[in-house]
């Protein structure tokens, strides 16, 4: 993510029938709701960056500083020359940072923002010539296949910034099982998976004062009106963002701030005053959680590692053979 992205790149496709008709279920159903995937065009992928940067996001350096002490314990522990599968790449600076520790033999950057990975893998081919990379368009969250340029021997995923809390325990019981499916019996998996603290801190990891966590919910909207034309009106919604104690998650939602109706290709609805879009959840996982959903999936959680606060755990699984 060194020259520009070969011919043999896959990229997904910018507006799909799945796409619109997975938006208009959602945006119809009695509880309104949208993919976080959909948070993540061009726009808000920067936006996602700088979110990293702020003070009250714990988890981007909390990892950070996990992978900085533990590095070589984790090298040690997933091995060398695999083929590092990197989930929800974006700017792959998580991943090209391991490379000196990894070095894989070749490297997949994954990422629904099509554009936003090749450009990133375009730049990372600079740095690394000698590691062969791939850039793939991929929406990976309901259905998971690697095409055959990606190398069939020892597959590496790594999944870092605890994106697993995206889906639900279920949900992340199937994802990862998929995951285990294309592991072969000498794969496995990198996953940083982040872990239960206090209301407070959750709480301002998603509702920064600086208002970025805002903007990135709101370019949603703005994503959603160029997929499907719509004409959500952007100063007429608001961002909430709070821990729910009771599902152990924090739930990201957009509030209409007054009563209006929102039409799109197919479709209409009426929001009321203070009706909201549900966007994103993210789990929080108590440790002994996090290891038995992996292994639930088919892996066996080789190494667990955390920062000194218990915040935050980077684990690695390695798939159980069948």
């Amino acid at each position: 993510m060194l020259t520009s992205c070969t011919p043999e790149d896959v990229a997904a496709p910018r507006h799909s029938a799945h796409e619109a008709d997975e938006l208009h279920t959602g945006l119809q159903a009695p509880a309104a709701w949208i993919s976080p995937k959909y948070l993540y065009d061009a726009l808000g992928s920067k936006l996602f960056e700088a979110i990293c940067e702020l003070p009250e996001y714990y988890p981007t350096r909390t990892e950070a500083s996990i992978f900085e002490r533990y590095g070589a314990e984790i090298a040690r522990s997933a091995g060398t020359g695999a083929t590092l599968i990197d989930l929800g790449a974006g700017n792959c600076a998580k991943a090209a940072a391991l490379f000196p520790l990894l070095q894989p033999a070749q490297y997949v950057a994954i990422d629904i923002s099509t554009d936003f990975v090749h450009d990133a893998l375009a730049r990372l081919r600079q740095r690394f010539p000698q590691i062969a990379m791939e850039a793939l368009g991929m929406d990976f969250s309901s259905s998971f296949e690697l095409p055959p340029q990606v190398n069939a021997g020892r597959r590496l995923f790594f999944y870092p910034g605890s994106s697993i809390g995206n889906f639900t325990p279920d949900e992340a019981q199937g994802f990862l099982t998929r995951l285990r499916a294309q592991c072969g019996n000498d794969g496995g998996v990198l996953i940083g998976i982040d872990l239960a603290k206090d209301a407070a801190t959750l709480d301002a990891a998603y509702d920064d004062a600086l208002g970025v966590t805002s903007a990135f919910n709101l370019n949603l909207l703005r994503h959603v009106n160029r997929l499907i034309d719509a004409d959500f009106d952007i100063k007429g919604w608001q961002h909430r963002g709070a821990y729910n104690a009771a599902m152990g998650r924090i739930e990201m939602h957009l509030e209409a701030r007054s009563a209006q109706t929102v039409h799109w290709r197919g479709g209409e609805r009426r929001f009321e005053a203070g009706e909201r879009i549900h966007t994103e959840n993210s789990y929080k996982y108590q440790q002994a959680d996090a290891i038995g959903l992996l292994e639930r999936s088919g892996f066996e959680a080789t190494h667990v590692w955390t920062d000194p606060q218990s915040w935050f755990a980077v684990i690695h699984a390695q798939a159980i053979a069948s």
